[in-house]
């Protein structure tokens, strides 16, 4: 056995050295991987750069706010009192020429367009009575529906010539605001409420219901985005405080389970191992059973076939007979794991309780995660506003466009000729009367317009970047204070004074580079997989089963390596924490101390992923239930004037909240994983460096070493 496990050790580095100078995070470390360093602070001043570029040019008004036939913005000055878009013909959105389907883009119809204060709530059609002779137009048609620069008290024009001319509309439908524009209504049909003698110029009344049908179908999608956002909104204003009650609650009880593994750890990983042992028990009872009670049963694979229906699968001897041989083949498996491991699983235990204890010593680090939370929040925060001004960036082109082509000359209106809606007044095109200058896109021709697609990459690459920088940062940081901790030799007299403050300092100051390299490795990787998946959904359509196989299994590939990157990150993380090597050298060494531990890591990683499971779920699923009693009426507070039957959609708040302890129990318990973790190498570590003797003693705890039946002779002075 001795002569494996040098073979081990000599195959998988040597091992650590005793080191009298050693007794925690080193302190005189000095910079590592500078070149990284200031290829991350180049990127992150180009990052800068690109911003401060895209909001000179970007306007994110294109997209907040919709836009009249004008270029003015709806709900802003001078139109701030008008926030919503009205359409004077909604039919030309169906009945669109080849041109302007071919140029317009977005919500534009070749209509013209107005900002009003309201939406048009009920189906108007102009009265005949306009077309007679002498007809005053202001007693027929609305001015606050018509053009702003059109007035009706003065006009000498027909009716005819109103609508021609599109200066006013002559019909409209129930509409609601969506994003701004006034669309028909969703609950009620867009044709409600036409007249039976109304029809469109050229169509019969049923063609006319069917366009009206079909020009609204493209724009309304089946749901009244408003109405729901108001719903969901007075749902959350009369239940906040009861959400951010269930948030609280899920982190106290999160505190709590962390504080009490000291006492409960073992308890609770024999109680799940049994557990699991018990539930593959009743599984081999109940396929006997079942197999058994099918002892008369003829039924066999060939007498069935192929069938979509499980069931009669259920009914065969032999479909039990293989359930029963599976689970007891698994079964024991796991009971000689258990058997054999037995030793490894009370290590990993003991570590689980002195993890607790660290945590308890350390509340700040509890804390941390906020901090990161915060960091993480500015990363996605300025990378969403970035894409949107470049999104945005150039300006609005508006070409003239015919509206009505069957109405006068329009042949010399070709949709290319650029115009100026503010100056537009159609006198350049007297033949043609519903000449307008309509916005059709923005502006691509200059150079930074053309490199839109280009800055956007480096948005993504950066900000993939910035968010793996500040999570390898949270990771180091809280390793160097947990390593502060297992390196005193007496707890808790010797921890260091703010070891998380001190921690976070020296990564800042000597290891941005060392972060920055591991973070780049898993951006780059990252962005492969984000390449492979656009691959895929581009070509998805066109793929033969080969080409699918193929992309599946580099995507898997690439799954895979991506975790183990993280893997390894987190591990090369933790001795950058302590000895201040570069990213590479630690790496290594990480590695390589785990592969001379290969069984111990791989237990610790299994119990320590069943307890944060079990603590996940006690937190989440607890909290969920609770919020699901509260919100459904089932449990009544006392003084309360929540009443939960005056809520629209009462599994929102319990939505909002569950998710809100996934996140809460995640962040703390990914504080508790990086202690595991870090005290586990500090525990190979203090196993490879000492021997227990006056010189070299160990630094784990009186538990650990009475598993592993070894002691200190001597007390350290």
């Amino acid at each position: 056995m001795g002569g494996k496990k040098e073979e081990q050790q000599a195959e998988y580095g040597e091992a650590a050295q005793f080191d009298p100078t050693f007794n925690g995070p080193i302190h005189n470390r000095s910079c590592t991987d500078i070149i990284c360093c200031v290829l991350f602070m180049l990127v992150v001043v180009g990052y800068m750069v690109v911003g401060i570029l895209a909001w000179l040019y970007g306007d994110p008004r294109h997209v907040l706010y919709p836009r009249n036939s004008t270029g003015m913005f709806c709900g802003i000055t001078p139109n701030q009192d008008k926030p919503n878009v009205f359409y004077f013909n909604i039919l030309q959105c169906a009945t669109a020429t080849n041109i302007m389907a071919a140029s317009l883009q977005g919500l534009q119809c070749p209509t013209n367009q107005i900002c009003v204060k309201s939406c048009p709530q009920d189906f108007w059609v102009l009265n005949p009575l306009a077309y007679s002779p002498g007809a005053k137009m202001s007693d027929y048609f609305q001015q606050d529906l018509c053009l702003p620069s059109f007035d009706l008290s003065k006009t000498t024009l027909t009716a005819t010539e109103i609508i021609d001319k599109q200066l006013c509309p002559y019909f409209y439908t129930p509409t609601t605001s969506v994003l701004g524009r006034c669309l028909p209504s969703f609950g009620m049909a867009a044709t409600d409420g036409i007249p039976t003698n109304f029809s469109y110029p050229g169509m019969t009344h049923n063609q006319t219901v069917n366009t009206i049908k079909n020009a609204t179908s493209d724009l309304v999608q089946g749901f009244n985005a408003r109405d729901v956002g108001v719903r969901i909104f007075a749902d959350f204003a009369s239940t906040w405080q009861w959400i951010v009650l269930g948030m609280v609650i899920a982190m106290v009880v999160s505190l709590l389970f962390l504080l009490l593994l000291r006492f409960l750890a073992g308890i609770l990983v024999w109680i799940l191992i049994l557990g699991v042992l018990a539930v593959g028990a009743f599984g081999i009872w109940y396929c006997y059973n079942e197999y058994m009670q099918l002892a008369n049963s003829t039924l066999t694979y060939n007498s069935v076939g192929f069938t979509t229906n499980v069931n009669v699968y259920l009914q065969i001897r032999d479909t039990w007979l293989a359930f029963l041989i599976i689970l007891s083949v698994v079964e024991g498996v796991l009971l000689l794991i258990l058997i054999f491991l037995r030793t490894r699983i009370l290590i990993a235990i003991a570590l689980i309780q002195e993890s607790s204890k660290a945590v308890g010593y350390m509340m700040s680090t509890l804390v941390y995660p906020l901090v990161t939370f915060v960091m993480l929040l500015v990363c996605v925060s300025y990378w969403g506003i970035t894409a949107l001004y470049l999104a945005t960036s150039g300006g609005p082109i508006y070409n003239v466009v015919a509206l009505n082509t069957s109405v006068g000359d329009c042949s010399g209106i070709t949709g290319n000729q650029s115009c100026d809606p503010l100056l537009f007044n159609g006198t350049e095109y007297p033949a043609c009367p519903s000449a307008r200058c309509v916005f059709i896109k923005y502006n691509t021709e200059g150079l930074f317009q053309r490199n839109i697609f280009n800055l956007q990459i480096y948005n993504v690459i950066a900000f993939l970047w910035c968010v793996n920088f500040v999570l390898a940062l949270g990771q180091c940081t809280l390793a160097g204070a947990f390593a502060s901790y297992y390196w005193a030799f007496h707890k808790p007299s010797d921890i260091p004074m703010f070891p998380l403050i001190s921690s976070f300092m020296r990564a800042l100051r000597y290891h941005v580079g060392s972060l920055a390299f591991g973070a780049l490795i898993l951006t780059l990787i990252q962005l492969v997989r984000i390449i492979l998946e656009y691959i895929d959904h581009k070509c998805r359509a066109a793929q033969n089963p080969c080409a699918r196989f193929l992309m599946c299994c580099l995507k898997c590939c690439f799954w895979c390596l991506e975790k183990f990157i993280k893997f390894l990150n987190r591990n090369a993380y933790i001795m950058i924490a302590i000895y201040g090597k570069n990213f590479c050298v630690s790496a290594k060494n990480a590695f390589l101390l785990l592969m001379r531990n290969i069984l111990r890591v791989v237990v610790l990683d299994k119990v320590t992923d069943l307890l944060m499971f079990f603590g996940k779920l006690l937190v989440v699923g607890g909290v969920g239930v609770l919020a699901f009693f509260f919100f459904t009426g089932k449990i009544q507070v006392p003084g309360s004037s929540f009443q939960a039957s005056a809520l629209n959609y009462y599994w929102m708040p319990i939505i909002t909240v569950v998710a809100g302890a996934y996140l809460i129990s995640n962040g703390f318990f990914s504080v508790y994983n990086m202690c595991v973790d870090t005290l586990f190498l500090c525990f190979l570590e203090d196993l490879e460096r000492n021997d227990g003797s006056a010189e070299k003693p160990y630094y784990m705890s009186k538990n650990l070493m009475k598993i592993l039946n070894k002691k200190n002779k001597q007390p350290k002075n």
